[in-house]
């Protein structure tokens, strides 16, 4: 089945000119300033000086997000970490004054009561919820956290292991742990430990002073701990920590016991007397690693023909993202770690970056990263920017989703066995995600109520974390390694308190799967329908319309790891 190519409409800005030069907070400011002293004498004035406000935002924010890009792209050039820096300290620091005398501005506004209530309901609760945040005093905080952030990243990503007298990557040493040979594994894996402990201080040097930071942001803004903060920073308005405890102890009860059956298949079909830590990505049955790929060029247009099996529709919006260079696929030295997808406010065009080595993982993150990018796309009409994105926690339903609904069409990789064995895989690595996404959901909690611990506090914290959600891995030899997991876990340095969002989510896209296995079309419909929405409606509203409950307890868990396990069962040995 095919589709016209996609041809996305334009957007050119309706305030400010054709084009403009952000690169500096002086061509930018006065910008602010007009629309500050602007009057508005009309609710229908108000909306317009709120688009017009968005379209600013958007354009300062594009300025940002390119040199972001462009840093995390390539961390060891000095001029795009510049530049970065320089937005980072110069520009930021400058604008927020500027967005909270916005901010206020509407909220004020005499006119506000003339708009349509329930449009603007959920902007309403953020911009209030904003302003009660907001704290002059706390920008240098917020500078020194980013500036700190960018030093995490600067780290990992410079992290390199000699391997048989070439230079590698870490992300390019993790083939290796798919290997069949054992002793190589083992090998491999003790190397790339041994690489990330060399900067266990320089890790926790940079880590100490995060903590310090935010719990003076939490008390400059009111707060009596971070906790408290962290949860009205991020806009969890629909759930609280009472709900991110039950969800903890919903992945004990259910998930792990599955996820502990699993590892213990591996160890008897390995038929090994204790599984290590090097034995967790190879085949279980000795087959050799899955390779769907040889280079990024490879992926693009394999990941291309899923999307279209998937949706016509949009496999044509992924081509369009091809065709514009609107992707950073190969893993090469200097890049930053991990994967993501990022949007370009200004033309409202996705951005998606990954560090593909050619392993099966990279189809996950690449259907994964391409959900994103779709959600980005289904929403670029919303005129209010705010609701152009979505809450993260349907933000991830709208990635994993589609990591889900693009599985059977594996074979566009793989021969037909193949594409069930890595669909198993799939299924076994949610059940194995989520009790770490409960510990370091549980870590994190733990850390900002205990301030003042030591780091020997922080790693008996975590290792009691790792024995109530851990498997039945030996680490034996390597008690160290495993107190500092933790590390490579970006999102516990560089966004605090940002990961139970990713269970919530994997909670609502097993629900997407399992309307699809009976009804795929009407999955997939009801999936682009919710994406649509953007941010415009609450977080429960989201879901709903995606065909999915929010709920995070062991009355919707139980079942999704029944039909999990049932799944697995189907599909045997594959």
């Amino acid at each position: 089945m095919s589709t016209a190519p996609y041809a996305p409409e334009t957007f050119p800005h309706r305030w400010l000119p054709a084009e403009v030069d952000f690169s500096t907070w002086e061509r930018i400011e006065p910008y602010y300033q007009q629309i500050v002293d602007r009057p508005i004498t009309s609710p229908a004035e108000l909306e317009e000086w709120l688009r017009d406000v968005g379209e600013l935002n958007s354009a300062v924010s594009q300025e940002g997000v390119r040199r972001y890009v462009a840093m995390t792209c390539q961390t060891d050039d000095p001029d795009r970490e510049a530049a970065h820096l320089a937005f980072v300290r110069e520009i930021e620091p400058r604008l927020k004054p500027y967005l909270n005398r916005l901010r206020n501005a509407y909220l004020d506004s005499p006119h506000r009561p003339g708009l349509d209530p329930d449009r603007h309901r959920v902007f309403d609760r953020a911009q209030e919820n904003r302003r009660r945040l907001y704290r002059e005093a706390n920008i240098p905080r917020e500078t020194e956290l980013a500036e700190l952030g960018q030093k995490y990243q600067k780290a990992i990503g410079a992290m390199t292991v000699t391997f048989r007298g070439e230079e590698k990557t870490l992300a390019q040493m993790a083939p290796y742990l798919e290997e069949p040979d054992r002793a190589l594994r083992r090998e491999v894996w003790e190397l790339v430990s041994s690489r990330r402990l060399r900067d266990r201080d320089t890790l926790d040097d940079l880590f100490d002073r995060m903590i310090a930071l935010r719990q003076e942001v939490a008390r400059e803004a009111g707060f009596d701990g971070y906790v408290e903060y962290a949860y009205a920073s991020r806009e969890r308005f629909d759930y609280g920590p009472e709900q991110a405890e039950a969800f903890q102890d919903a992945v004990e009860a259910e998930v792990v016991p599955l996820a502990r059956a699993l590892q213990q298949q591996r160890r008897v079909a390995m038929d090994l007397e204790k599984l290590r830590p090097w034995d967790l990505s190879v085949d279980p049955q000795g087959r050799p690693p899955l390779r769907p790929f040889a280079d990024a060029d490879r992926l693009a247009e394999g990941a291309s023909r899923i999307f279209s099996k998937v949706d016509p529709e949009l496999g044509a919006q992924f081509a369009f993202m091809r065709d514009r260079a609107l992707l950073d696929l190969a893993n090469r030295k200097g890049k930053a770690p991990g994967g993501y997808q990022t949007t370009f406010e200004d033309d409202r065009l996705p951005f998606i970056f990954m560090n593909a080595v050619g392993v099966d993982g990279d189809l996950r993150t690449m259907l994964h990263e391409g959900g994103h990018a779709f959600h980005t796309l289904a929403a670029r009409g919303e005129p209010l920017p705010e609701y152009r994105d979505a809450p993260i926690e349907f933000c991830e339903v709208a990635s994993m989703s589609m990591e889900l609904l693009g599985a059977p069409e594996l074979t566009v990789f793989y021969p037909e066995a193949d594409a069930k064995r890595s669909y198993r895989e799939l299924l076994e690595g949610i059940v194995l995600i989520l009790p770490w996404i409960a510990t370091v959901d549980a870590f994190q909690h733990w850390i900002y109520r205990h301030p003042g611990h030591t780091r020997d506090d922080r790693r008996a914290a975590w290792n009691a974390l790792m024995d109530r959600f851990g498997g039945i891995i030996d680490w034996s030899g390597f008690e160290e390694v495993r107190s500092n997991t933790w590390h490579r876990q970006l999102h516990i340095f560089l966004y605090p308190f940002y990961y139970i969002e990713y269970g919530i989510a994997q909670l609502g896209a097993l629900q997407v799967w399992r309307r699809a296995l009976a009804d795929r079309r009407a999955a997939v419909s009801a999936y682009r329908a919710a994406l649509a929405l953007g941010g415009s409606r609450p977080l429960p509203e989201l879901f709903e319309a995606a065909g999915a409950r929010f709920d995070f307890s062991a009355s919707t868990i139980a079942p999704l790891m029944r039909d999990i396990g049932e799944e697995l069962q189907r599909l045997g040995d594959a």
